[in-house]
């Protein structure tokens, strides 16, 4: 990656009257932001359909798009939505905050008066748009339908022959469903109309966009009920082992993250064939890629389905260098990815990482040990890695200065030269970019200096993540963009 900066923001915190970012005019107004304030990169979160407890990272589909970021005003611009449908409901009680309770309550049936009334000229668009998706599309459609049949349950509840795919009770579902299919697949075919226009307007712009993606599907989810024999499942389709961290210090029982691990030798017979369209898919949508938790592809963790913590789980080997040589014979070039390479990185992940050449990633709030030993200090970043002030789960930096203990800060402050006659946030903002990384990311909460309350993410909170917004009383100021364009062109990242 070319040296440069650029700024994290969901699509989600983009602000919006309808409950949450979309892909419309706001999106347009932020990447006119990052040009002027002389950005290279726009980061965004997964894009994905959210699950379990709302999370980008618990998603129905890896393949698919979020329904909730289809602009309603877009549809009614391009005549396909009467703006009385969606105008007078209340999406939300505090615009800083995504309400996903009133968006599952409306946003759908908002989305299904735009296909009935749109449905009957789009026929041949369809067809098209099916046969261009046809990895996913048909399955993740099935797999919608079926659970509002089945008033949302997870697939693993379902009936037994259709839990489990049998061919004649697919048939009976897909002829039984065949109109609710062809709604969801009507709304991929508008998200990704939407997202194709908004790329090509930051392409222009010279904005590249950095997607992200989850390195393990979720368990409720049109990936593990297509491509069951990709995970580790028994017969019933539940998971034999699942995924997670051991224990440390900050985790004395680990932390079980449930998700079904992949069967990599299975995956291998196949020359990982659902990896590569995965990674295909991802890099038609994005100019760089984020993998989340690329250590398991070197060795990853394995926890018996059932266990009530992670004590009693165990290493086990992944697929290393093998799959990324042949993702990349099937490339036919080298992808550009960013390796996710936070928490216990030991000497088989560092050499993965030195094999691949993707650049990994320091966070400034992990530099400052008082004994200098952190190797997310500047001073010991290599120039192939991205910078950040923190990710989605970290706090902010506001809320990082009030909170850190003494020692810490006073090492920070005198490592960055933090004084009394210049912001601290924007004194942190120049020392990352002012680091030998090729890439620094800063999150728009610390460019505004918002405190803990804009957090985007707490990991060990099941609820209340990834609800804060930019609100529409916000403007993309020009004096903002300007001083970022300062510091960033101060050091070389224009």
């Amino acid at each position: 990656m070319e040296r440069g900066s650029g700024i994290l923001l969901h699509i989600s915190s983009l602000p919006s009257p309808y409950g949450i970012g979309t892909l419309g005019r706001a999106a347009y107004e932020f990447i006119d932001f990052l040009k002027r304030a002389g950005q290279k990169y726009w980061q965004i979160l997964p894009i994905s359909p959210t699950g379990f407890g709302d999370s980008p990272y618990q998603s129905y589909s890896t393949f698919a798009g979020n329904p909730y970021f289809i602009d309603l005003d877009t549809l009614s611009e391009d005549g396909k939505l009467d703006p009385d449908v969606y105008r007078n409901i209340k999406w939300c009680d505090n615009p800083e905050y995504a309400d996903y309770g009133r968006l599952f309550a409306h946003r759908i049936s908002v989305l299904k008066q735009a296909y009935k009334a749109d449905i009957d000229d789009l026929r041949e668009e369809l067809i098209d748009f099916r046969s261009q998706k046809s990895y996913w599309i048909e399955n993740y459609a099935l797999f919608m339908a079926l659970k509002y049949k089945y008033d949302l349950k997870p697939y693993t509840e379902w009936p037994d022959d259709i839990k489990i795919r049998n061919s004649e009770a697919m048939v009976s579902a897909y002829n039984e469903l065949c109109d609710e299919i062809e709604f969801w697949i009507y709304v991929q075919y508008r998200f990704f109309e939407q997202w194709e226009r908004l790329k090509e307007y930051a392409e222009k712009q010279g904005i590249k966009i950095i997607g992200d993606i989850p390195i393990y599907v979720a368990e409720d989810s049109a990936d593990a009920w297509a491509h069951n024999e990709i995970l580790q499942l028994d017969e019933v389709r539940k998971p034999i082992n699942v995924a997670g961290c051991p224990p440390d210090y900050f985790s004395p029982k680990g932390q079980l993250w449930g998700n079904p691990l992949y069967d990599w030798d299975y995956l291998k017979s196949t020359g990982y064939e659902w990896w590569i369209e995965r990674i295909k898919s991802a890099l038609s949508l994005f100019d760089v890629v984020r993998i989340d938790h690329f250590r398991a592809f070197a060795n990853y963790f394995s926890i018996p389905f059932g266990a009530e913590d992670a004590t009693d789980g165990k290493w086990e080997i992944g697929p290393g260098t093998d799959f990324f040589d042949t993702l990349k014979r099937e490339l036919g070039t080298a992808p550009p990815i960013i390796a996710e390479d936070l928490g216990m990185i030991d000497r088989p992940v560092r050499e993965l990482l030195a094999y691949t050449g993707f650049p990994g990633m320091k966070v400034l709030q992990f530099a400052f040990d008082p004994d200098g030993s952190s190797e997310y200090i500047p001073h010991k970043f290599n120039k192939n890695c991205v910078a950040y002030l923190g990710t989605h789960d970290n706090d902010t930096i506001a809320g990082w200065l009030e909170t850190v203990d003494d020692k810490t800060l006073a090492f920070a402050r005198e490592y960055m030269r933090l004084n009394d006659t210049e912001n601290d946030i924007i004194g942190i903002i120049k020392t990352l970019m002012a680091s030998v990384a090729d890439v620094s990311i800063i999150t728009m909460q610390d460019i505004l200096g918002l405190g803990s309350k804009a957090r985007m993410n707490i990991p060990s909170e099941p609820c209340g993540n990834w609800q804060w917004r930019l609100t529409l009383n916000w403007v993309f100021f020009d004096e903002t963009a300007d001083w970022i364009q300062k510091i960033t062109k101060t050091y070389g990242r224009c």
